[in-house]
C-alpha cells in the first residue's frame, strides 16, 4: 500500500520537526536525538545547499523514520527529493505546476495555504491535508476555527509560529491532526551539538501532547 500524506501526519503527531541543516555531518546525530525524544517522522527542509545530502544521509542511518523534504518552492525539486531518498514532501504554498510536480514524482504531498481561496484550491487537486503557513499564534488559532465551518473533513498541519506555549492551543482543534515546527530542533542547538536538549524538547512535546489526549 503505498503511503498517504494522512499516513505521515498521523504518525507525525503531535510535532512534525522541520529542521534546517547547514552541515551534512551533524545530520546523522540530529536524527538520533530526536528518535531517542520519540520523534518517527521529520521534514528536512531545501533551503540550505546540503539539504539533500542530509536527507539521503539520515534515511541511510534511520531506514525505520519517515524522512520528508520541506520547503519545495520549484518543479524539479520534487524529484530531486525523491531521488535522495524523501517519503513525502511539504511546500510553503500550492501552485497548479507544484501539484503535478508531487504527482510526477509519486510523493506524498502537503501544500501550503492561508486563505480559503487557497484551501479551495488544494480541495480542486484533491488534498484533504494542508499545511496552515505561516501559523501566527492565536490570529492562526481563530482562522482554524473558522476554517473548521465551510471545510468539515479537511485537516490542518499549523507551521511557522508554533512553540511549546501555543502547542497546546493548536492540538485541542479538532481540524489539527498536527503541528510542524523548527523550535524542536532550533539551529543555536544543532550547532552547539546539544543533543540531550533536542531530546528533551522532542519529549517535553510528547508530554504535553500526551496530557491533552488523556484530557480528551
Amino acid at each position: 500500500m503505498s503511503l498517504t500524506i494522512e499516513a505521515v501526519l498521523q504518525r507525525a503527531r503531535p510535532v512534525l520537526p522541520v529542521l534546517v541543516l547547514e552541515d551534512v555531518a551533524l545530520a546523522v546525530d540530529l536524527a538520533g536525538a530526536l528518535q531517542a525524544g520519540g520523534v518517527t517522522v521529520l521534514e528536512v527542509t531545501l533551503r540550505t545547499d546540503r539539504a539533500l545530502e542530509a536527507l539521503a544521509a539520515i534515511r541511510q542511518a534511520f531506514p525505520q523514520l519517515l524522512v520528508g523534504a520541506g520547503t519545495l518552492i520549484h518543479t524539479e525539486q520534487f524529484s530531486e527529493a525523491r531521488d535522495a531518498g524523501a517519503q513525502f514532501a511539504v511546500s510553503p504554498g500550492l501552485t497548479e505546476r507544484l501539484a503535478a510536480a508531487a504527482e510526477g514524482a509519486g510523493l506524498p504531498y502537503l501544500p501550503g495555504v492561508m486563505t480559503p481561496s487557497e484551501v479551495l484550491l488544494g480541495l480542486e487537486y484533491g488534498y484533504r491535508s494542508l499545511k496552515l503557513f505561516p501559523a501566527n499564534g492565536n490570529a492562526s488559532i481563530k482562522l482554524l476555527k473558522t476554517l473548521k465551518g465551510p471545510f468539515t473533513g479537511i485537516r490542518f498541519c499549523p507551521t511557522g509560529g508554533v512553540t511549546t506555549d501555543n502547542l497546546l492551543n493548536f492540538l485541542r482543534l479538532p481540524n489539527v491532526i498536527c503541528v510542524g515546527g523548527t523550535w524542536i530542533a532550533p539551529a543555536n542547538l544543532i550547532r552547539a551539538r546539544a543533543w540531550d536538549q533536542i531530546t528533551q524538547l522532542a519529549l517535553e512535546a510528547r508530554e504535553l501532547a500526551a496530557s491533552l489526549e488523556h484530557h480528551a
